[in-house]
């Protein structure tokens, strides 16, 4: 008999008739031979009514009361829940968090999972009860509630399917599954049947909302099948798991995010540990950054830019005021009318002229892009928010989104969700994989380090104070692209007066041509000579997490710095952070980084 979990959302179980459709669907799996934890966030806007009477009250109420008042919205939902399946026929118990065990961090509103008690509903399931887990909560090791924050119901659907090794997870929410890109911003987008965990790990951190990316973390780090299904259809929905839907197509999504603002240190010194400096502060505060992009420094100074969301601006610039104060940067600038469009896929690690394709697309569109950053499976552009939804469009077409690729692979291997059947050795033989995947974490929310790369055949060539208008960026890539040049990382940052810098890593053997098209495209459009340096080293941690463990910068910036190693330039995605750095300093950097991430290695 396999476990599934099953979390509905908000929407899902808004009223007293939806409570009553989701515990039909629970019925209708567990009669099918299956056990069955259901996971409950509160009734639709009550968390949000919560928090109304809160700010009533008080304009800054402490994060430990506010844990103790927004846990109640789950605590009424899963007792209605219970009624529900009883009026039905069917026995069942509902768990609040600290009824259940998950013990987590003492971060209130924001808190982290550190281990889940499994007996006491292992022995309501033996019992033939539908367990009914209340989302978003948990208990610190004093016995004060916590909550997990934004996505927290789903987080605690995946994290309990880990822990118990169920078959798979199910995510009901009021969209038929995850799609290409937002459905409601462009009617175009298409339904994914199947995606991997890596690369809905980077559309949940750039901005899809369908899935939270720490549940997603949970997934792939304990191999925990996720489907996204709609609460109001029996669809198929989409899979989430270790393989793409297609091993052809180079790019899978495209994603916008409206809320974002960006912060930049300007001026900021270049010399070891004046980043890490910045990020120690940011850490602290435990708010998520993301394109985090420093460029090549110029006479002796270096501008360090990065996005947060929006509702994060007023709090950070406070930190980095301060951070800038400390190093003896000019300043800090701000921007919140901007918005960030992204395009992810698997195949961008072997697929070339990515990059070149979606520059192309926007400068078509005359959409100017204020800071580029790519990763090996992503690339983001920072645009102004009136053209946001023009530039996305713009992006899923180039890569026509809205086609299926001749090689899809469907969700469900052609058996309805739920209802796959395998052999009891094959189930053991995966519960035990499982088991000791499970067992090989301190806390289940650790960060995972997969690999620390070194990267010696590199150079690295800047375009300096180019004139900042449309089309700069397609024009250099349709430049390298058509000569044969192999980009790799990317870094466009905010310039000043309308001018910006780009710099770019390409092999050593390629380093003269690209510098010839570099220097051509200077005197063009009125830049100073192109700067270059013949051999540098490029380091990257690559894991699972690194983007929602703010310290994971932080920590790899402050290794380097404390050895005196340089960092010339930064560039992150969800799954790697890479930095730029001298040639003779590649080895020992690797080295230091090896012995800093050594316990989250795997």
């Amino acid at each position: 008999m396999s476990l599934i979990v099953q979390k509905f959302g908000g929407t899902s179980v808004a009223n007293t008739q939806k409570v009553l459709e989701a515990a039909r669907k629970a019925i209708r799996t567990s009669m099918r031979g299956h056990q069955v934890v259901m996971v409950l966030s509160a009734m639709g806007k009550h968390t949000d009514h919560l928090i109304d009477l809160a700010g009533q009250i008080s304009d800054r109420p402490s994060a430990r009361e506010m844990d103790m008042l927004l846990s109640t919205g789950e605590q009424v939902t899963i007792a209605l829940m219970a009624i529900a399946l009883e009026s039905l026929g069917h026995k069942a118990v509902s768990m609040t968090g600290v009824q259940i065990g998950i013990h987590t961090d003492s971060s209130h509103t924001k808190a982290r999972i550190r281990t889940i008690e499994t007996e006491r509903m292992e022995k309501a399931l033996k019992e033939g009860k539908i367990v009914i887990a209340a989302g978003f909560q948990g208990v610190d090791e004093r016995g004060n509630i916590t909550t997990l924050g934004r996505g927290g119901s789903d987080t605690t659907a995946v994290a309990l399917a880990a822990a118990l090794g169920a078959a798979e997870c199910e995510i009901y929410t009021d969209v038929d599954g995850v799609y290409t890109t937002d459905p409601r911003v462009l009617p175009e987008a298409r339904q994914l049947p199947r995606i991997s965990y890596d690369e809905m790990l980077e559309m949940a951190s750039l901005g899809a909302g369908v899935m939270h990316s720490r549940a997603v973390e949970f997934g792939k780090k304990f191999n925990v099948p996720i489907h996204v299904r709609s609460s109001l259809s029996d669809a198929i929905g989409t899979l989430i798991c270790s393989e793409p839907e297609s091993t052809t197509v180079s790019v899978c999504g495209a994603v916008l995010a409206k809320n974002e603002a960006r912060i930049t240190v300007v001026g900021m010194p270049d010399k070891p540990g004046a980043a890490m400096r910045v990020f120690s502060r940011i850490a602290q505060a435990k708010v998520p950054t993301d394109m985090i992009v420093q460029n090549v420094s110029w006479e002796g100074v270096t501008d360090l830019s990065f996005t947060v969301q929006e509702s994060d601006l007023a709090n950070v610039l406070d930190i980095v005021r301060k951070a800038a104060e400390e190093i003896g940067a000019e300043g800090i600038e701000s921007d919140s009318n901007v918005a960030k469009v992204s395009i992810v896929g698997l195949g961008m690690e072997y697929q070339p002229g990515v990059a070149r394709k979606m520059f192309r697309a926007l400068a078509d569109k005359n959409i100017n892009i204020a800071m580029i950053a790519t990763g090996d499976i992503k690339i983001s552009t920072l645009v102004s928010r009136e053209q946001a939804q023009d530039a996305l469009r713009a992006a899923h077409a180039a890569f026509a989104l809205e086609k299926t690729p001749a090689d899809s692979r469907k969700s469900g291997g052609g058996q309805p969700p739920g209802n796959a059947s395998q052999g009891e050795a094959a189930k053991q033989e995966e519960g035990s994989q499982k088991t000791a995947i499970f067992n090989h974490y301190a806390h289940m929310e650790d960060i995972v380090i997969e690999a620390i790369l070194l990267d010696m055949e590199q150079s690295r060539l800047t375009l300096n104070d180019v004139p900042d208008v449309p089309g700069l960026a397609a024009d250099a890539f349709d430049r390298m692209a058509n000569a044969g040049i192999n980009v790799d990382m990317i870094v466009q940052s905010v310039g000043e007066d309308n001018m910006t810098d780009i710099s770019l890593t390409v092999p050593r053997v390629q380093l003269a041509l690209a510098l010839n098209i570099a220097a051509a495209i200077a005197a063009e459009r009125g830049g100073h000579e192109p700067t270059h340096s013949d051999k540098v080293a490029k380091l990257t941690v690559r894991g699972t997490g690194l983007r929602s463990h703010t310290d994971l910068a932080f920590r790899m910036f402050k290794t380097l710095s404390d050895a005196g190693i340089n960092v010339s330039i930064i560039s992150t995605s969800e799954r790697s952070v890479s930095v730029v750095v001298q040639h003779e300093d590649g080895e020992k950097g690797r080295q230091l980084l090896k012995t800093e991430f050594a316990a989250q290695m795997i």
